[in-house]
């Protein structure tokens, strides 16, 4: 199976993952990498501080060669901006700092809480890591899930649904959909609704407010079999739920038809199964499952929609309370952006596709790339002729 743990502060010297599980003979190349992380920094209603970060993947083991040795990964990407922390956020042994103590904490933030269970006087020790700026390195980290996706013919795409109640039409072909996206400065593939959403973001800046949305994650030529019923923490659907609320600021996740399905009677929501004698498949003529079914995927595109609530940090704060005064103050704040739901996105996918390797790897197993594709070729033929 693939693991990961990464660590690094917000504005700390860098941040860094170790990823264990990855076959060898696996192509990576770091400038795939750098692509999603660019595509991660971009979109419209972003805020300052990625003109400073230009995020850059090092491996600095496990890969020689362009290839990946079956060793464990090492990732880093610096951060541009501690060179203005650097005495803020100095590892070695000083006295406390006295520049950009926090005490007022942030609604809608870890702050408060991470502050009490840590033990923290200064806020500053949680949103450093609680920040979103750890989502670069979890980027890198699907990048490689992308790369070993693509040896079996997968892709993971996103784009966005809604901003701010501004909604976009379903696509018929995600993958035309995603094409339409990139050239959009808010990831959305109808460019009418494009614009409403950028209206929508500069109306919330003028207020010095925030905007949440929704994105649409897309995996498509998914094999049938991957995940299983037969432990509820295995199911494939539950494991993808998790990683996307894992994302900061998620709050809601749908599945194929997803809350919709429950408002509909089941003559309308369970797809049917017919066989193509020409091909010799069982196919569906819908997806609302969403590509699965009692945890395991079926054959179809893999389909979910991820809801993200506001950026919590305002320009035009609200209420609080200082912890150590416990006087009412306004909330501190910090750097921030106004919308980042085209961001997110592309961060949905990186997470999606961290668990479909996952996925991939225990299904087909094998220590090395060619390994994993015999057993894939092999399973392939007996689903053909089942």
């Amino acid at each position: 199976m693939l693991r990961y743990l990464n660590a690094g502060e917000s504005h700390g010297r860098g941040l860094m993952a170790v990823v264990e599980g990855v076959p060898s003979g696996l192509p990576v190349i770091a400038e795939e990498i750098n692509a999603d992380l660019i595509r991660r920094q971009g979109g419209y209603g972003r805020g300052g501080r990625m003109r400073i970060e230009k995020d850059r993947i090092e491996f600095i083991c496990g890969v020689r060669k362009g290839k990946t040795l079956g060793n464990p990964l090492g990732l880093l990407i610096w951060n541009k901006d501690w060179e203005n922390w650097k005495d803020i956020m100095a590892a070695e042994p000083g006295p406390p700092s006295t520049e950009r103590v926090v005490t007022r904490p942030r609604p809608g933030h870890a702050d408060l809480v991470g502050a009490i269970k840590y033990g923290h006087r200064d806020i500053r020790n949680v949103l450093e890591k609680a920040s979103a700026r750890e989502t670069a390195i979890r980027v890198a980290i699907g990048g490689v899930a992308k790369s070993l996706l693509a040896q079996f013919d997968m892709r993971v795409v996103s784009y966005t649904m809604d901003i701010g109640g501004v909604a976009a039409p379903s696509p018929n072909d995600p993958l035309m959909a995603y094409e339409h996206a990139e050239q959009s400065d808010v990831r959305c593939h109808d460019p009418e609704t494009a614009k409403k959403m950028i209206e929508q973001i500069r109306a919330a800046k003028h207020k010095g407010d925030s905007l949440g949305g929704i994105f649409e994650v897309v995996v498509t030529n998914v094999p049938i079999g991957l995940g299983t019923y037969a432990q509820w923490d295995r199911r494939l659907s539950a494991r993808l739920a998790f990683a996307a609320m894992s994302i900061q600021a998620m709050k809601g996740v749908e599945i194929g038809m997803g809350f919709e399905s429950a408002r509909r009677f089941g003559s309308e929501v369970h797809d049917d199964i017919y066989f193509d004698k020409a091909t010799g498949q069982f196919i569906r003529k819908s997806n609302n499952a969403g590509g699965l079914e009692g945890g395991i995927t079926n054959g179809q595109p893999i389909v979910l929609r991820v809801a993200m609530k506001p950026i919590a940090t305002l320009y035009t704060p609200k209420d609080s309370v200082d912890i150590e005064t416990k006087e009412p103050f306004e909330a501190t704040v910090e750097r921030s952006d106004i919308c980042t739901v085209p961001a997110a996105g592309v961060v949905g996918e990186a997470v999606i596709a961290y668990e479909m390797a996952n996925a991939l790897i225990e299904k087909f197993g094998g220590d090395t790339l060619d390994e994993m594709k015999k057993n894939f070729e092999a399973y392939q033929e007996y689903v053909r002729t089942f």
